[in-house]
């Protein structure tokens, strides 16, 4: 017998994430040298929007570093404690990078607005100011290409997150470098002013990362085109009645599904369980951002009062010995008795010894008490009587 091959591919988990941190150390290594340049050649020149782009960087750099710290510890497998896994926490990273940039937004923008106030008393801006921010433009641009790309292809919204904060930076920088070319040309006011213009994108750029985070965390579903999707593979597996009760929420890049189908009542519960694994394992292979899905087996639609069973329905054992006494049999006399709760009744199949089955008599008595006691009966609707005539 020959050997089967061994994989040496990599686990998908362990795969995404040495990509991820591959690109979040590029980002690191580009957003070092823009701070350092933008903030130290802004100070020399007198370039207040490119110093307040460079304090930017320095909020891409920090974003950076929750980005490998998250990327760390979501790889990890599920365990006791996270059973769902671990992926919730770039939702935390993504949240604390959004509040990082409306804090670095919100103070560039009193400290420009302080400085418009003063215009009088601004020194004259130096020509490198403006080929440092055409410089930035080019790397963050070229980086929001970079981390975009890998942050779609791994479906990662902790790096697409970061990777439209380099796009921001892109469009700061061009906003910087408007602002200290106007201030070459004689218009002293527009650095400021483009130092303002800087500020208000990075806040705005934060609150919306902030807020889409926290919707996450208070388990936001998905549109109402994409349940239409997941409802419609529920819908189409064989023996599905009908969909109800279909909830979503998101976990970082994957999603978890409950759902109730309904079943016809009157199959086993075996066959109820194989119906609900193919409607699951149909959603899984339709929609690739599904973990999970939560499969509720219904008889009846029970969004409905119709559809609900009442608690005051009694249990297995009760209806047992309710349903000898009804008959009139004790013991033996019935071998397997299957109870359908429809409504606010129960249906019965009774499945009766075969030595009771050969005996006409008895069963004509046993039909005769069925037909007397059922009419005043509270909990069956209708009792239905099997029997099989033993061999000879």
């Amino acid at each position: 017998m020959s050997e089967l091959p061994i994989s040496t591919a990599e686990p998908v988990g362990e795969q995404r994430y040495r990509e991820g941190q591959k690109v979040t150390w590029v980002s690191i290594a580009v957003n070092i040298g823009l701070t350092i340049a933008q903030i130290g050649i802004g100070l020399a020149t007198h370039a207040q929007s490119l110093v307040a782009d460079g304090f930017h960087s320095l909020s891409d750099l920090v974003a950076d570093f929750l980005v490998l710290v998250a990327n760390f510890h979501s790889r990890h497998p599920a365990d006791e404690e996270h059973p769902y896994g671990h992926q919730r926490i770039e939702t935390a990273a993504s949240l604390a990078l959004g509040l990082i940039l409306v804090g670095t937004g919100a103070a560039i923008l009193w400290y420009a607005a302080g400085r418009l106030q003063h215009l009088d008393a601004l020194p004259a801006v130096a020509p490198l100011a403006f080929w440092t921010a055409l410089a930035t433009i080019a790397a963050k641009e070229g980086l929001f290409r970079y981390m975009l790309h890998v942050g779609t292809k791994l479906r990662s919204p902790m790096l697409i997150a970061n990777a439209w904060h380099a796009r921001s930076d892109a469009a700061s920088s061009l906003v910087a470098a408007a602002g200290i070319g106007g201030s070459l040309l004689g218009l002293r006011w527009l650095d400021p002013v483009a130092a303002v213009i800087v500020g208000f994108m990075i806040l705005r750029m934060g609150w919306v990362f902030a807020w889409d985070s926290l919707r996450e965390l208070m388990d936001e579903g998905l549109a109402e085109h994409e349940l239409a999707d997941i409802r419609a593979a529920l819908s189409k597996t064989p023996g599905v009645l009908g969909v109800h009760d279909l909830r979503t929420r998101r976990m970082a890049q994957q999603v978890l599904v409950d759902a109730h189908i309904r079943v016809d009542g009157r199959i086993s519960v075996s066959e109820g369980h194989h119906i609900a694994e193919s409607a699951r394992q149909r959603v899984l292979a339709a929609q690739p951002q599904v973990l999970d899905v939560l499969v509720h087996v219904d008889t009846e639609d029970d969004t409905q009062p119709a559809g609900r069973a009442p608690a005051t329905l009694p249990e297995r054992e009760v209806l047992l010995g309710h349903l000898r006494a009804l008959l009139g049999l004790e013991g033996s006399g019935i071998e397997k008795a299957v109870f359908h709760y429809r409504g606010e009744k129960v249906e019965a199949e009774v499945f009766l010894a075969p030595e009771l089955a050969a005996d006409p008599t008895r069963m004509d008595g046993v039909r005769a008490r069925l037909a007397a006691g059922l009419s005043g009966d509270s909990a069956f609707r209708n009792v239905s009587l099997h029997s099989r005539i033993a061999p000879k």
